[in-house]
């Protein structure tokens, strides 16, 4: 199972908009610091309006803000957005596509697996995600230090 950009940027952009609480982020300076098509983050923000993650601001300072607190976005939520389904195996998420369902040797194996990545993904929220990316930033920062130092 592959999980496409269109979810990995979704989230990598709720993330970026969701640092600059106070103010809408230009889908320019998302698509800028997160390294990503402007046009394709357009459309990929399209849907995360969509679906509610996100409203955006008109004006000389307009772009978009979080619809939602950052603790109220899961994951799972936005991943499923963007994705649709997340089952390993066609057969979890149509048991008619199957012959084996019900008596299939790798099924539970499949559903053990379907679980750990709801699991992860539904007790990860958007507050997470940018704590963990504002510590990354933040130690990056603190790694380049001794180099911009004056003695």
């Amino acid at each position: 199972m592959w999980i496409s950009t269109k979810a990995q940027y979704g989230l990598r952009a709720l993330i970026e908009i969701g640092k600059n609480p106070n103010q809408a982020v230009p889908l320019k300076d998302v698509a800028d610091k997160q390294d990503i098509s402007q046009h394709y983050l357009e459309q990929i923000a399209s849907n995360l309006r969509r679906a509610g993650f996100i409203r955006s601001v008109r004006g000389a300072h307009g772009g978009y803000r979080l619809s939602r607190a950052p603790k109220d976005i899961r994951a799972w939520d936005v991943v499923v957005t963007m994705e649709g389904s997340l089952a390993p195996v066609s057969c979890l998420e149509d048991s008619d596509s199957c012959t084996k369902t019900g008596s299939c040797a790798t099924e539970g194996l499949w559903k053990r697996v379907e679980d750990a990545i709801k699991d992860v993904l539904y007790n990860t929220t958007l507050e997470d995600l940018i704590k963990e990316n504002v510590q990354l930033e933040h130690s990056k920062l603190v790694q380049l230090e001794p180099f911009y130092s004056h003695p």
